[in-house]
């Protein structure tokens, strides 16, 4: 069986001031109507059920993601008492999962990417999930094919394809790169066999966990010893030994020393928009170069970008700024210096 363990916490740091860390990125309408969570989820649905879905979030965000996520069983969502990086969150997740799903496959998943053909995004979870089928003792990750030279994901260079009755071809890992500089970047891009890694993979449950006991064993004891989820003391228990977990990425823990790394080589359209330049591929100019998004109004303005998110925002004879309109605050300035926006949020 194939459920999914969507990511959903974070600072709320990269959209500010829109986004803040009462309600990170994943919980806002960035590019289309619904919220990235939302739409995150709707991708799944095509071809898996709600049930099979985990949101693993914290505490202050559980009311956020049952608000935007009605449908969503409330035993699956997963608390995170407290951010302590990727290694111990899907740790804590695959041990949840496992009490609800005894040998279950597992799809790790970003909460606030953009991917744009879902329907090849579906095919490739379909051939990862026959492959772990098959090998169980595997662990798949998705690389992107890139298209530029980029300096703000990490790479995956991969080697030898494996014999495997799957659609897409898979291929041995042969280690995981950290962001490079821009000359390394389109080294990278030229030489052909190497990925993004766009944080998303997929393994059985139980070989997951005796990678984790073998390559994160203090947490793993921790974790282990928990009680049962559904009882009434589990909640209590967590809040006291998740603190004692190392707080750590699973790249570290688990994808640059297991054996057994495998990855698919995609593309579907994938970006984790990571800025507000970067919403600028994905939201439609007018017909004057605007990028527009809310309740606004343009005349005989052009090139510039505004989102509201109630007020009415009206431009008049102006170019090449951008404008954010949100609850507390009104931003605006340079277009240019529209990618260090966030830097605002610990001066103000």
């Amino acid at each position: 069986m194939l459920t999914a363990l969507i990511m959903a916490g974070g600072r709320g740091t990269r959209f500010w001031p829109m986004s803040t860390e009462e309600k990170p990125k994943q919980f806002l309408s960035l590019t289309e109507d619904r919220t990235m969570l939302q739409i995150t989820v709707d991708r799944l649905l095509k071809n898996m059920n709600i049930e099979n879905i985990f949101i693993c979030t914290g505490n202050k965000y559980v009311s956020l993601v049952s608000e935007q996520l009605p449908n969503l069983p409330k035993q699956n969502i997963i608390i995170e008492p407290i951010g302590r990086n990727t290694a111990p969150c899907i740790l804590l997740s695959t041990l949840y999962i496992k009490q609800i799903y005894e040998n279950a496959n597992i799809v790790v998943l970003p909460s606030d990417h953009m991917i744009n053909d879902e329907e090849e995004f579906l095919m490739v979870l379909q051939d990862g999930n026959e492959f772990i089928n098959h090998n169980h003792e595997s662990i798949i990750t998705i690389g992107i094919t890139p298209n530029r030279p980029e300096t703000g994901y990490g790479y995956i260079k991969y080697h030898n394809q494996i014999d495997s009755d799957t659609k897409h071809s898979i291929y041995k890992v042969e280690k995981f790169v950290e962001k490079p500089n821009i000359d390394k970047a389109n080294e990278y891009l030229q030489s052909g066999d190497y990925l993004w890694n766009a944080g998303m993979f997929m393994f059985n449950s139980e070989f997951m966990l005796s990678e984790m006991n073998t390559y994160f064993k203090q947490s793993f004891d921790i974790l282990s010893s928990l009680p049962a989820i559904n009882s009434n003391d589990y909640m209590i228990n967590l809040e006291v030994k998740y603190k004692e977990c190392e707080a750590i990425s699973i790249d570290y823990v688990i994808m640059e020393k297991s054996e057994h790394i495998y990855v698919i080589p995609a593309d579907f359209g994938w970006d984790d928009i990571g800025s507000w330049k970067a919403l600028e591929r994905y939201i439609d100019k007018d017909s004057n170069g605007n990028i527009i998004k809310g309740n606004t109004k343009l005349f005989d303005s052009k090139e510039n970008t505004v989102y509201s998110t109630d007020k009415e925002i009206v431009l008049l004879d102006i170019d090449d700024i951008f404008c954010i309109e949100t609850d507390e605050r009104i931003v605006i300035g340079k277009k240019d210096s529209l990618s260090k926006v966030h830097e605002l949020r610990e001066k103000i």
